[in-house]
């Protein structure tokens, strides 16, 4: 057999630490976690707010975090399927969702603290890069109040690739025309080109209020007609019985949910309650203490010597005696 050389040896082995468990599940990327939770030595206990934006296969979820010892806290959060109570039924995960749900987010993250009349951010949705400079340092708000300081909170996106037009950056951009301070450049906003090195806030705006659903309606509406089928009907259900069927009636829509969000962004309580009798039913069993756990030990042992004990789910006495006669008999027989 010819010689293998062994590339990872036993001090590898002895050596080799277990990655963490959300690391091994691809959930965390910690090494930009570490960045956006550590706070500067000298403002001590002060929070690092981080603003955390996810998606599923159906609804955009944002929540305001910040971190402690004994794990993360919600500070605030909104998701897209409240959208529904403010207008929009349908398309509740593109770009134009993400942007209402970071706005109705800041709206209510802002109401919760006070702030809500101090930062109204931006009124209507221009696309435009919002920010104001002072003692050198930016702040992507309109104007700074004297007395109170923006909230500020960090992008937090998960695991997912940051590129250019990326729906994240539409709760970001909701969030910051909502009037909370999160830094940001518009390098990965829709509209910029990367060849010119230009920002277009214009295509920015269409992209918010749904321009893109309205072009690709249109197409299919074009075909629709040749083919004379009722292809729109079936890919846009929802939007045709929100007679939302071009850019100007999409746009419309858009500019009445934010216009909704503004008036109202506190959140509706949960329908569902626990009854009385689910409480004690599904009631988590109080953990022993080592006192406790030793001396239900003894008491078991005790029992068992007696020939009184019963396993948990068995019925009747086990009867010890007769099996020890029955196993010496065993043991005589093969002897013989």
């Amino acid at each position: 057999m010819p010689f293998v050389k062994v590339l990872k040896t036993k001090q590898y082995f002895k050596r080799y630490q277990v990655a963490y468990k959300r690391r091994r599940e691809g959930k965390t990327d910690y090494r930009a976690r570490r960045r956006l939770i550590i706070q500067d030595g000298n403002k001590y206990a002060a929070h690092k707010y981080r603003l955390c934006v996810r998606f599923s296969n159906r609804y955009v979820y944002t929540q305001i975090i910040y971190a402690e010892i004994d794990g993360d806290k919600v500070l605030c959060q909104a998701n897209s399927r409240e959208l529904k109570r403010y207008g929009l039924s349908c398309g509740l995960k593109n770009y134009a969702a993400a942007y209402a749900t970071g706005l109705l987010l800041a709206r209510r993250c802002l109401t919760q603290l006070g702030l809500d009349e101090t930062y109204t951010g931006v009124e209507e949705a221009t696309g435009e890069i919002v920010k104001t400079t002072e003692n050198g340092r930016k702040y992507f708000v309109e104007e700074l109040d004297e007395e109170k300081k923006p909230f500020r909170a960090l992008l937090d996106v998960g695991i997912v690739n940051t590129t250019t037009g990326q729906r994240v950056f539409g709760a970001l951009k909701g969030a910051v025309d909502g009037g909370l301070d999160v830094p940001h450049n518009p390098k990965r906003f829709p509209g910029y080109d990367k060849d010119r090195r230009k920002y277009v806030a214009d295509d920015h705006r269409d992209r918010i209020f749904g321009a893109h659903v309205a072009e690709y309606m249109e197409t299919v509406q074009e075909e629709d007609d040749e083919a004379q089928t009722d292809k729109f009907g079936e890919l846009f259900p929802s939007y045709k019985e929100a007679s939302a069927t071009t850019a100007e009636e999409l746009e419309d829509m858009y500019t009445a949910v934010h216009e909704k969000i503004r008036e109202d962004p506190s959140g509706t309580k949960s329908e569902f309650e626990v009854t009385d009798e689910q409480k004690e039913t599904y009631k988590k069993q109080v953990k022993l203490t080592y006192e406790q756990r030793k001396a239900n030990l003894e008491e078991k042992k005790a029992l068992m010597e007696s020939g009184e004990y019963v396993p948990e789910g068995e019925e009747g006495e086990w009867d010890y005696e007769e099996e020890e006669e029955e196993g010496e008999e065993g043991e005589e027989g093969e002897e013989g």
